[in-house]
């Protein structure tokens, strides 16, 4: 009892203190943003540090770090699908659709290339290392393109592109992880059938399904209730928590990807919903958001395989160094006449430098290794998380006021 009391008070008491400081944090260059907080305060409490944190009796730290990862992943998601307007993914299709389509190939290849020429591994295990590096994490995004900073420089164009990017994309990058998952596992013949059926029609498109089915009968109802003024305060702000709750427990239920099916549910929803309500159940996801993101990066602090990254040598700093100038830059400058929010160097420059990888790539890395036994999935992933939540994390804040400087679009 005296462990879990300490997780309690650990926990909460940076949550409060990053809650109450995050206004100044964010405009300030020189201070830690609070996910490289929380992952500093997890090493120094955990295991490596003064080992005032303990995993047991709670539980093992990976299968602890996979469920609050995709928690914390599927309230981002909900949370960016509530501040879009509705119309945001109809008006910026042709946008979205190359960056989630071919833009997401293009990282996976280059990920999966640094991969392959970093470690000491096969082609199909860098094409794994390098599916789960590929998302643009929506929590690091969401620390990014919110708040005043990064209103008062980054024109709202170039952070709708950042959250709706982030936000399809972690859904999208399953088809990614599960093909090389399912090519170490079985028969090269099997496993191609396979990622076409069972994971392509079932486990993506059902999750479109299932998540448009929910979204649309939650979002009828509640619009009905709201015309009706039957629905009070309190219904209104546990609807949208209660809808990510109930998708992401049905759509595992179902074997389908749970993360993309607790998005769509969101965006339908928001198209459908009362838009009075929907302001009120932004704010409440973005602090059940900030709940669950803070514990995830200090437990993440706690499980980094120290051991594991110095065994890598010159490979692993290769490998960030890699991951983070090869990944996204490339391909953003690339597609940038094809993006039309990206009209100007500066702002391919931002949203190619902006592709931050966190939580997202620590759920995938965790579910591979659970799939397929290849730890040094995780030991690669989480060095490039830490190397993103560091390198982002200091640059985000003079690179935002650097943009607002040159441009003056704000």
């Amino acid at each position: 009892m005296s462990q879990l009391n300490l997780w309690i008070t650990a926990v909460g008491g940076l949550t409060l203190l990053l809650g109450l400081t995050t206004g100044f944090i964010t405009s300030r260059a020189y201070l830690p943003s609070a996910p490289m907080t929380a992952a500093a305060a997890g090493v120094l409490l955990g295991p490596y540090g003064f080992d005032v944190l303990r995993f047991s009796p709670l539980s093992e730290p990976l299968p602890l770090l996979e469920v609050l990862a995709r928690f914390t992943v599927a309230f981002a998601v909900t949370s960016i699908a509530l501040r879009l307007d509705p119309r945001y993914f109809r008006d910026r299709a042709r946008s979205l659709v190359v960056l989630v389509g071919p833009g997401m190939v293009v990282m996976w290849l280059l990920s999966s290339l640094v991969a392959s020429l970093a470690l000491p591994v096969g082609l199909v295990v860098a094409l794994l290392v390098g599916a789960v590096l590929t998302p643009t994490d929506p929590v690091l995004a969401n620390s990014i393109v919110v708040g005043e900073t990064a209103t008062e420089n980054i024109p709202e164009r170039l952070r709708h592109l950042l959250s709706a990017e982030a936000g399809i994309n972690d859904g999208v990058a399953y088809l990614f992880v599960f093909l090389p998952v399912l090519l170490l596992t079985r028969p090269v013949e099997t496993a191609l059938a396979d990622w076409l059926t069972a994971t392509v029609l079932w486990e993506v498109l059902g999750a479109v399904a299932l998540g448009a089915v929910v979204g649309t009968v939650a979002g009828r109802l509640e619009r009905l209730e709201s015309d009706r003024e039957t629905l009070d305060e309190t219904s209104v702000f546990t609807l949208t928590v209660a809808l990510t709750f109930f998708v992401l427990g049905l759509a595992a239920l179902a074997g389908t990807d749970d993360v993309l099916a607790v998005f769509v549910a969101a965006v339908v929803y928001n198209w459908l919903a009362d838009p009075r309500a929907e302001e009120r159940e932004q704010r409440v996801q973005e602090v059940f958001d900030r709940l669950f993101t803070i514990p995830a990066f200090v437990v993440f602090g706690m499980a980094v395989p120290w051991a594991d990254w110095a065994a890598l040598g010159w490979r692993g700093p290769a490998l960030v160094v890699g991951v983070l100038l090869l990944r996204r830059l490339p391909m953003i400058v690339a597609v940038r006449r094809f993006v039309p929010p990206l009209d100007r160097p500066a702002a391919s420059l931002f949203v190619g430098w902006f592709g931050p990888i966190g939580i997202a790539a620590v759920f995938y890395a965790i579910l591979a290794v659970e799939r397929t036994g290849t730890e040094l999935v995780w030991t690669a992933t989480s060095l490039v998380v830490a190397g993103s939540i560091v390198v982002h994390g200091v640059t985000a804040v003079p690179a935002t006021h650097r943009y607002g400087d040159l441009t003056h679009e704000c």
